[in-house]
């Protein structure tokens, strides 16, 4: 049998239900849940590594780093094949995009997460957990980057996104659809993953702003994260990359500062591309010197942001690294 390391981090997957509040509240430890599901000795040689627990808002880049830096120590352990992370759904695909730049290895990394807490009896992180055992177990699953598998469906980290608060079937990759899938112990992959990036640093800046386009937007939003002297900042822009006039005047005095800025969507799905050219349009950011992704959203986008400034503060290195 194959040697796994899960790594528990915390999230719903750890919760039970508090009676005195009755609201979920982080509970369990790593080789307790393990107990719960004694069906997985019979899949691999588990053993436990316990980072934190921690309600998934409570993740932080800097914590994100920490996990990044256990994740490369074990699975450059030669007796570990394979890592599972669980983690709280609400910043899962924020972490494991970190994981997925940051770890370069060929062995499997998994990430799961649970909707619904032990306490109740649809409880999904047993499940979640098994699956994840199973696709360690498979080779096919080998430099697929870091991994995200919940409700049987397997998703490359760098593509999914959340998009449902409490719906059991709410990991998707909206752009290109899911890598394969896990049924009753069969993995299938039907694709690989679009794209695999590495960045190779050891730190991270996190001082990076993130700011959502609306109508009628003015500059003041853009004006005072400058002002507040923010060394990066993200903009979800509207449809395939338009902001209002009073916006791209913000944005301008951001980068009048030098301070990069790179522009995602605001929709859930599509790329950024400037085939627009009125004022405030995409032609007129990219002149500008504004930083085009292709599919990421604004959290992710933001996540590549502060590894990027971790290796770098050249704007052309970091436009590159985009």
């Amino acid at each position: 049998m194959k040697n796994i390391v899960i790594v528990f981090t915390g999230g719903t997957f750890s919760m039970k239900i508090d009676e005195k509040t009755g609201g979920a509240v982080p509970y369990y430890l790593g080789q307790e849940l393990v107990n719960m599901i004694p069906e997985i000795g019979s899949l691999a040689n588990i053993s436990v590594y316990n980072f934190g627990n921690y309600p998934s808002p409570h993740m932080t880049p800097e914590l994100m780093l920490d996990l990044s830096m256990v994740v490369r120590k074990l699975i450059k352990d030669s007796k570990v094949d394979g890592v599972i992370i669980t983690h709280g759904t609400d910043t899962l695909e924020e972490t494991a995009y970190f994981v997925d730049l940051t770890v370069k290895s060929e062995k499997p990394v998994v990430l799961i997460g649970a909707m619904r807490t032990s306490s109740e009896p649809d409880w999904d992180g047993s499940k979640n957990l098994i699956d994840a055992i199973y696709i360690c177990n498979n080779e096919n699953s080998k430099s697929m980057g870091a991994l995200v598998c919940l409700n049987g469906e397997i998703n490359a980290a760098s593509e999914v996104t959340k998009t449902h608060t409490e719906n059991m079937e709410t990991f998707h990759s909206l752009d290109f659809g899911a890598l394969g899938f896990v049924d009753r112990g069969w993995v299938v992959f039907n694709r690989m993953p679009r794209k695999l990036e590495h960045i190779e640093t050891e730190k991270i800046d996190s001082n990076v702003d993130l700011i959502k386009v609306y109508a009628g937007i003015n500059n003041k939003f853009f004006k005072f994260s400058a002002d507040s002297n923010v060394h990066g900042l993200v903009v979800e822009a509207l449809g395939v990359g338009n902001v209002p006039p009073p916006a791209f005047e913000g944005i301008q005095y951001v980068l009048n500062k030098g301070i990069p800025v790179v522009l995602t969507s605001r929709c859930p799905a599509g790329e950024t591309l400037d085939i627009y050219g009125y004022p405030g349009a995409g032609k007129r950011l990219k002149e500008a010197g504004v930083i085009f992704t292709d599919y990421l959203n604004g959290q992710k986008a933001r996540v590549k942001l502060m590894l990027s400034l971790g290796q770098t503060k050249d704007i052309n290195k970091i436009r590159n690294l985009f």
